[in-house]
C-alpha cells in the first residue's frame, strides 16, 4: 500500500521517480510524458440565488459540519485520524441530510487528495476502471494520491464491490463510500475488511437549530415564526439537515408580516416521509424495538413503534404474525389466553381490513405486553429438540405402545399400561420416556401469572412419580 505521507503531497513529486521499464527498446527516443491530470477548473461565482439553499450552505471546513462531534469534534475518529497523517478507506454510514458528501469532499482537501466522485447509480464497471486507471495515473504523474468518493456504494453488487480491493489495498485510491444501509448487510466482508466504518448521526435538535439560524443569516431575515412552529419546523426536518433547508426556501418567499403557527406549516409544508424500508434494515429495528419492549413488559414504548410500523407503510400482518409468535414465546403458560386472543386479532384484521382491524392490533400489543412473561415453553422447545437429536431413534417404553394386534399383545405391546383416569388424581405417575434413558426435567415453569399454579401441580406430581420408583 502506498506510504501515507505520499497520500497527502509529501513524498517527492514524478522527477524523483524512475520511468517504468518498457521492455527491450530499439530506440533511445523516449516517449513523451503524458499530460498531467488535473481536477477540473471551475470559475468562481456568487452563488446564484437558484442555487439550492443546502448546496450555497455546505459547510467549507471540518470545523463547520454539525452534529458529528463523535467523528469530527476535538477527540473525534477523523480528527485523531487527520492529526496523526493517515487517512484510511472508509464506508460513511447515516441518513439522508446528515453530511457524508460534504464530509468526504473536505476530508480530501484535509488531506491534499485529489477529489473523485462516482454514484453507484449511475456508474458501472465502465466507470470504475476509468476512475482507477485515472487515479493510478495521477499518482504516477503528479506524485498526488485520489480520494475516491462512492455515494450509494450499497448499490453495487458483490462482484462489483469486490473490484475496489485491488485498489484499495495498492493505495490506488482512498476509498470513501456512503450508504444509509447497514454496511453489515449491504457490503461484502471483504471490502469491509479494508475500510474503517464511521456511523454518522441524524442531526439533534440543536444541530438544526444552529444550521436554521445559519440559513436566515444568509436569506437576510429571521423567519417569521413562533416558538412552537419553529420547533415543529425542526421536528418535520426528522434529522435531515437538507430537507430542512429545503423547507426554509419555501419559507423565505411568504409575507414576512404574518407569524406562522404549527397548524400553518402543516397546511403549507409536508412532513418528511418516515424512514422506512420494508424488506432492509429499518424494517428489522423497528420490529425489534416492539418485540423488546414488550418483553419489557412496556406497552406505551409498544404502542409506539407498532405505530411508527404502520405509519411507515409495513404491512400490519407481518405485525400480527409477530405478535402471535411474541404470545408464544415470551408470554407462554403464564398467560394462556394470549395466543389466542393474538390469533383472533390477526383474524380480525384479517375480517375488518385497514383502518378498523388495526385497533384489535393495538388491543394485543397491550395486552401483550402488560401480561405476565414466561419463555420457559420456548427454552423447553429447545432443550427437547436438543435431546431428540442427541437420543437419537429410541423406542416407546413398550407399555404406551398400542398393540392393535395378537402378535403385537404376545410380545408385550401395551403390557402394564395405566389407564390415568382412573387413579387418583388422574395421575399413575408412569414413565413414559424410552426404556433406560433417565427422565429429562425440560419444562421449568416460572412462577407468574398461571404458571405459578402449573409448576405447583408439577411440583405435586414429581413427588407422587418419585415415590412409585424403585
Amino acid at each position: 500500500m502506498a506510504d501515507m505521507t505520499d497520500l497527502f503531497g509529501t513524498n517527492p513529486g514524478p522527477a524523483g521517480r524512475e520511468p517504468p521499464s518498457r521492455g527491450n527498446t530499439q530506440s533511445a527516443r523516449q516517449p513523451s510524458p503524458p499530460r498531467p491530470i488535473e481536477a477540473p477548473k471551475i470559475p468562481a461565482r456568487s452563488p446564484s440565488r437558484t442555487q439550492p439553499l443546502a448546496d450555497r450552505l455546505r459547510p467549507k471546513t471540518l470545523e463547520e459540519v454539525r452534529g458529528q462531534d463523535h467523528l469530527l469534534g476535538p477527540e473525534g475518529t477523523l480528527t485523531r485520524m487527520l492529526a496523526r497523517g493517515t487517512l484510511s478507506s472508509l464506508i460513511l454510514w447515516g441518513g439522508p441530510g446528515c453530511g457524508k458528501t460534504t464530509i468526504a469532499r473536505l476530508l480530501a482537501g484535509k488531506a491534499n487528495l485529489h477529489y473523485a466522485q462516482i454514484s453507484a447509480v449511475f456508474s458501472g464497471v465502465a466507470e470504475l476502471r476509468k476512475a482507477f486507471e485515472e487515479a493510478d495515473r495521477r499518482q504516477d504523474v503528479t506524485g498526488r494520491g485520489t480520494l475516491l468518493f462512492v455515494d450509494e456504494i450499497h448499490r453495487f453488487n458483490r462482484a462489483q464491490q469486490d473490484g475496489f480491493l485491488p485498489y484499495v489495498e495498492r493505495g490506488t485510491v482512498v476509498l470513501v463510500g456512503a450508504t444509509t444501509e447497514n454496511p453489515s448487510f449491504a457490503l461484502n466482508a471483504a471490502l469491509l475488511s479494508r475500510c474503517q466504518v464511521l456511523v454518522l448521526n441524524r442531526l439533534d435538535d440543536a444541530s438544526l437549530e444552529a444550521l436554521l439560524t445559519h440559513a436566515e443569516k444568509d436569506v437576510g431575515h429571521r423567519l417569521t415564526l413562533d416558538r412552537e412552529a419553529r420547533a415543529s419546523l425542526r421536528a418535520m426536518a426528522d434529522g435531515d439537515g437538507r430537507y430542512l433547508l429545503n423547507m426554509v426556501e419555501q419559507l423565505v418567499v411568504l409575507d414576512p408580516d404574518r407569524e406562522l403557527t404549527p397548524k400553518d406549516l402543516a397546511a403549507l409544508l409536508s412532513r418528511r416521509a418516515i424512514l422506512y424500508d420494508r424488506d432492509r434494515e429499518e424494517h428489522y429495528n423497528l420490529i425489534s424495538a416492539l418485540h423488546k419492549s414488550l418483553r419489557g413488559s412496556d406497552p406505551d414504548a409498544g404502542l409506539y413503534w407498532f405505530a411508527r410500523m404502520l405509519e411507515g407503510g409495513e404491512d400490519p400482518r407481518y405485525i400480527a404474525r409477530r405478535l402471535t409468535r411474541f404470545a408464544a414465546e415470551d408470554v407462554g403458560q403464564a398467560d394462556p389466553n394470549a395466543l389466542p386472543m393474538a390469533v383472533a386479532a390477526w383474524q380480525t384484521y384479517e375480517r375488518l381490513g385497514s383502518p378498523e382491524g388495526e385497533l384489535a392490533l393495538a388491543q394485543v400489543v397491550v395486552h401483550l405486553a402488560t401480561a405476565p412473561k414466561s419463555n420457559a415453553v420456548y427454552m423447553a422447545y429447545k432443550a427437547a429438540r436438543k435431546l431428540a437429536r442427541e437420543t437419537g431413534s429410541r423406542m416407546p417404553p413398550s407399555h404406551i405402545l398400542n398393540a392393535p394386534t395378537t402378535l403385537m399383545k404376545d410380545i408385550g405391546y401395551g403390557k402394564g399400561y395405566e389407564y390415568d383416569h382412573d387413579s387418583e388424581d388422574a395421575f399413575s405417575g408412569q414413565n413414559y420416556f424410552p426404556e433406560g434413558m433417565e427422565r429429562v426435567s425440560l419444562y421449568q415453569p416460572t412462577d407468574r401469572g398461571y404458571e405459578g399454579r402449573i409448576r405447583k401441580l408439577l411440583d405435586i406430581r414429581a413427588a407422587k412419580r418419585a415415590s412409585r420408583d424403585p
